[in-house]
């Protein structure tokens, strides 16, 4: 009789996928199922910092990852009438962050992904605690329930996890409204008068937007706007949503030619920004990872990377302490607890770089970034960047 142990991973985006891989490497038999009929494709910029490339290349997936960052790359602040000024962009902020498209981490982690099994239009709806592992009930799309034995279950379906709901509460426990949206989409072409590999910043008070450049394909933008009525913005078509968002005043070439973009666009992003607040991820032989434990927000800029550390720490970590689940998941959860939460503080002030609150956060930010474009990676940070910046880079091996 086989005596490897099996994993339930619920979601196929970064986290799960790097928690598949991470339990595969420790043994674990692994199955994935996931909502969508296919895997996600396409994808918006991330970048990368030392947490996540340290955790890519412990996965096995660093090779196949296509990093994209500029080697002559500029950031310019923009007006709508067409003015700049050469400013600091995302990637120029110490701990050498390297950008890449998210499509390209899932694309990498996908390859790797050996002889998990993927079912996908899947749910689960029941998960109930045994001796020793959870039943878990599942229907597909085509309305086939079955009812199976794992001894993992691995919460990796973001945000708005039904995992979460299912085993801890109900999502209003759990999600901090940030009183933000966001839109991140990709450029079929670059804004008219700036190289693709240059990248802008229009920010205003209480919205913004940023184009991301790549080395060797379009970039893409990113909306960001604060707003009080979040239930409004799903009311009509996003496209419409947008256009009444940054008016009333003249758009400009600059806004109308990504507005335009947006309108063509096949995949994007389009939604509220909250954090995830939890004393704990485990739940029995349920736990959580990626955005359905600790969602830090885009504007923390480090969920792909902790996506990544958190499936590859659990494996290892599993397999420390083989016979002993429980006590590999508390270490598990020790180890990153204090991390996230210090990045989540840090995603707040954050916030305020890509969207400002009001016409005093936009001058500040605004001096920020520009004090941001006259320094070089080789500084010294100062011991406001240190405390931002260094737990990027934090190496969770061992």
């Amino acid at each position: 009789m086989s005596t490897q142990r099996s994993a339930l991973v619920v979601g196929l985006g970064i986290a799960g996928m790097a928690s598949a891989i991470g339990l595969r490497q420790a043994g674990w038999r692994v199955t994935v199922i996931e909502r969508a009929a296919q895997r996600r494709l396409g994808g918006y910029f991330i970048g990368l910092f030392g947490t996540g490339l340290s955790a890519a290349r412990r996965l096995g997936v660093m090779d196949a990852v296509h990093t994209r960052t500029p080697r002559r790359a500029k950031t310019w602040a923009v007006t709508r009438g067409g003015d700049r000024t050469q400013t600091g962009g995302f990637l120029d902020q110490p701990g050498e962050p390297q950008g890449v498209l998210r499509g390209d981490v899932e694309a990498a982690l996908f390859e790797n992904l050996g002889d998990v099994e993927v079912r996908y239009s899947t749910v689960p709806t029941a998960i109930e605690d045994v001796v020793g592992g959870a039943l878990v009930s599942t229907r597909d799309a085509a309305g086939h329930e079955r009812c199976e034995r794992f001894d993992l279950v691995v919460g990796a379906d973001g945000l708005r996890s039904t995992v979460r709901r299912l085993v801890f509460g109900p999502h209003e426990r759990f999600m901090k409204p940030m009183h933000a949206m966001i839109c991140a989409f990709q450029l079929r072409a670059q804004v008219p008068y700036f190289p693709v590999d240059h990248g802008l910043i229009l920010a205003e008070p209480r919205r913004s937007l940023w184009v991301f450049p790549f080395e060797d394909c379009a970039p893409t933008a990113l909306f960001s706007y604060r707003t009080r009525d979040i239930d409004a913005q799903f009311r009509e078509p996003a496209r419409a949503v947008l256009r009444r968002t940054y008016g009333p005043e003249p758009f400009g070439e600059i806004l109308e030619h990504v507005l335009d973009e947006f309108e063509r666009a096949e995949h994007y992003l389009f939604d509220s920004v909250h954090q995830v607040s939890m004393r704990t991820w485990c739940s029995g032989r349920t736990v959580l990872v990626g955005d359905a434990a600790c969602c830090m927000t885009l504007y923390s800029g480090m969920g792909a990377s902790v996506g990544l550390a958190t499936g590859s720490l659990l494996g290892r970590l599993l397999a420390r302490h083989e016979g002993d689940v429980e006590a590999g998941l508390r270490q598990w959860e020790a180890r990153l607890m204090p991390f996230t939460r210090q990045h989540q503080r840090a995603a707040r002030f954050k916030s305020q770089v890509f969207t400002p609150s009001g016409p005093v956060a936009h001058v500040l930010m605004k001096g920020l970034r520009l004090l941001g474009g006259t320094r070089r990676q080789s500084d010294v940070p100062s011991p406001v960047e240190q405390y931002f910046v260094r737990p990027m880079n934090v190496d969770f091996a061992e």
